[in-house]
């Protein structure tokens, strides 16, 4: 996730922490290049130029504290700035109306379609009835359909009417068959215009939306941020959602979007799964950016796959030195579900960006490590001692991969009981039993 704007800030904080102390040539320099890294991820000019005037008026007055380094309060104070620029209020979906209705508007490729699958994932516990508005593409439609499926939501559409009277339809639905969320995805089209317009327009002065969301592709800069403005005089838009923040996204549109139209970000879509939609947080995006890890959402996405009991077993086996291959298997099962290896690795902080990318992570090397462990026998994964030569041969055969691997494996498994004898019954920082050894098994 912003790749190219957090490795340009990273060498940026990292050269102010290196200074003895702040000048005034110092804070010149620092911010010319702030100002620089904005606009090279095509932020727009009036933010861009806004933020570093505020970073710079705060910087010259910056105090003199013996317990903090200086650059350190440098970079409190950009991040500090960049929280109040993002947006420090929260959206919240109220669902106290039944039925609540969302209108999703957008451009064409902005995603859409998978967005309103994703918010009736993250509102299952509810009747959830989504409409397919988008007649244009057909192929959208049938596709949110299995989405919604997925999701467990209902779903209704008809490729013979029009948008109109599919979301007419959709609302009577909806209405009598005591729906608590009713989500509408509309059409897209490559560029604004008016016969977009109106038929959007159309569409909200029948839906009445409590929530009408603009959807932004994260990927993009200042053409999104203009779309958003179009919308939002037409519409009167209630909130923002960032998309596809699981790539190399640019910058300009998460940073500039919440300034420009004075509308609140609600949700990032952080990964193509159905759960990848995160409530947006200002802090928390900003420490992505700015390169500061993301702590706090990494302890969530394990919080939401390792239970308590789970991980108490698992803490009494490394405390016994009887975590085995199948205890490995598990983990390998729960760090998958949690997102991709780059983007965990990406929310540790203090990681140089290079090194990052040094590693090498592929998700498929967990795959091709679970087929490698699927193919030995329970003894085996119990006692991994007994494999040999003839046995990986076997397995490596059974999952379809070299030799080599298997014995990769079993010499880092070998490096890891060794790691946890010697800690003894010491505890693993973070919540217990989570994920030990990980990057010595895959080999990092």
């Amino acid at each position: 996730m912003f790749e190219q704007i957090t490795d340009r800030f990273d060498s940026l904080f990292r050269r102010m922490r290196g200074l003895g102390k702040i000048t005034d040539a110092n804070i010149r320099t620092a911010v010319r290049d702030i100002r620089r890294i904005l606009l090279a991820a095509d932020v727009n000019f009036r933010v861009a130029r806004d933020f570093v005037n505020r970073v710079a008026e705060r910087a010259q007055g910056l105090p003199v504290l013996k317990s903090i380094k200086p650059g350190e309060q440098f970079v409190k104070i950009v991040h500090d700035e960049l929280v109040q620029l993002l947006g420090t209020e929260s959206y919240e979906m109220d669902g106290s109306r039944r039925p609540t209705v969302v209108l999703l508007a957008g451009l064409q490729g902005a995603g859409k379609t998978t967005t309103a699958a994703k918010l009736a994932y993250r509102f299952r516990e509810k009747k959830v009835l989504v409409i397919g508005a988008d007649l244009v593409r057909p192929a959208a439609v049938h596709q949110l359909e299995v989405l919604a499926k997925q999701a467990g939501a209902d779903f209704t559409s008809d490729l013979k009417s029009t948008a109109v009277e599919v979301v007419r339809q959709g609302l009577e639905l909806g209405r009598q068959g005591g729906y608590d969320l009713i989500l509408i995805d509309s059409a897209g089209r490559l560029h604004v215009d008016e016969t977009m317009m109106e038929e959007i327009r159309h569409l909200a002065s029948l839906a009445q939306p409590h929530h009408l969301f603009f959807v932004v592709d994260g990927m993009t800069g200042q053409d999104a941020v203009r779309s958003a403005q179009a919308f939002d005089q037409a519409l009167e838009l209630t909130a923002v959602i960032l998309t596809k923040m699981d790539g190399d996204a640019r910058g300009g549109a998460a940073v500039s979007v919440r300034a420009v139209t004075g509308k609140p970000v609600a949700f990032l879509g952080t990964s193509e799964k159905l759960d990848g939609l995160e409530p947006f947080d200002a802090r928390r995006l900003a420490d992505r950016i700015l390169g500061l890890g993301d702590v706090i959402t990494l302890v969530e996405k394990a919080q939401q796959v390792v239970d308590e009991e789970a991980a108490r077993t698992l803490q009494n086996k490394l405390a016994k030195q009887t975590f085995d291959l199948d205890d490995f298997r598990q983990q390998i099962r729960r760090l998958q579900k949690m997102g991709s290896l780059t983007q965990l690795m990406g929310m540790m902080p203090g990681l140089p960006r290079k090194a990052l990318r040094g590693l090498n992570l592929d998700d498929r090397q967990l795959v091709w490590t679970e087929a490698l462990i699927n193919s030995m026998t329970p003894e085996e994964r119990r006692k991994p001692h007994i494999i040999n030569g003839s046995r990986r041969k076997r397995i490596a055969r059974g999952a379809g991969r070299p030799v080599q691997e298997i014995n990769q494996l079993l010499k880092n498994f070998a490096l890891m009981q060794k790691m946890v004898k010697s800690m003894g019954n010491k505890r693993f920082p973070g919540k217990p039993g989570a994920f030990p050894g990980m990057n010595t098994l895959l080999g990092n």
